[in-house]
C-alpha cells in the first residue's frame, strides 16, 4: 500500500519537459514513439489490452488469462501510453531461475513499422537485465517476417522450433520460432 502511494505522489511532482511541454506546444518536433512511457499494466487496463490483442491475433488471449498474469509474481505486465495517456502497446514477461520469457507482446495496428517495437524489446531486455536475467526467450511465428526481422536485428538468435504451436486458419497449426537473447 505504501509502495503504491509513493508511486502516485512520485507521478505527481516528476515532470518530463519532453511530454508535459515541448510535445503539447510543439507536437512535430519530437518523435511520437520517443515520448511513449511504459508503466506496469493494471486491471482497468484490460478493456484496452484486450482490444489490442484482439486486433493483432486470430487467436488472442482471454481475459482470465490477463487476469491470472497479473496476479503471478514473477511476471511483469507492462504497458506503453501516448502523450494522451492511451496505451498503444503491451507485454507479458516471466522472469524466473535467471530466465525472462516474453509470453505476449502486441502493438496497436496504428503504431505498427513505427519503432515502437522495438523500444517495447529494449524496455524488456533492460528489466531484464536489472532482474539479474541471462537471457531473454520468445517464440514467434515464421509467418510474422517483421517481427523475426526486429529480433535478429536486435541480436536474437534461433534457437529451436516448436513444430505446431500456434493454432493456424483452416485447423492447421504453425510452427514457433524459438529465439534467444543472451543478456551476459
Amino acid at each position: 500500500m505504501i509502495k503504491k502511494v509513493l508511486t502516485q505522489l512520485k507521478g505527481l511532482v516528476t515532470y518530463d519537459a519532453d511530454r508535459e511541454f515541448y510535445a503539447k506546444v510543439f507536437p512535430d518536433t519530437l518523435d511520437p514513439v520517443a515520448l511513449m512511457r511504459f508503466r506496469k499494466m493494471r486491471k482497468t487496463d484490460l478493456p484496452r489490452v484486450l482490444d489490442i490483442e484482439g486486433q493483432g491475433y486470430n487467436y488472442p488471449w482471454k481475459v482470465g488469462i490477463f487476469h491470472d498474469c497479473l496476479k503471478a509474481a514473477h511476471y511483469d505486465c507492462w504497458v506503453c501510453e501516448n502523450t494522451e495517456d492511451e496505451i498503444m502497446a503491451f507485454c507479458i514477461v516471466s522472469t524466473a531461475v535467471g530466465e525472462a520469457t516474453v509470453l505476449n507482446l502486441c502493438i496497436d495496428p496504428v503504431m505498427r513499422k513505427q519503432g515502437l517495437g522495438r523500444k517495447f524489446m529494449e524496455h524488456i531486455i533492460e528489466s531484464a537485465r536489472a532482474k539479474k536475467a541471462e537471457s531473454v526467450f520468445l517464440e514467434v511465428r515464421p509467418s510474422n517476417t517483421g517481427a523475426v526481422a526486429l529480433y535478429t536485428s536486435m541480436g536474437f538468435n534461433e534457437i529451436g522450433i516448436r513444430p505446431g504451436y500456434y493454432k493456424a486458419e483452416n485447423g492447421t497449426r504453425e510452427d514457433a520460432l524459438m529465439m534467444a537473447y543472451t543478456l551476459i
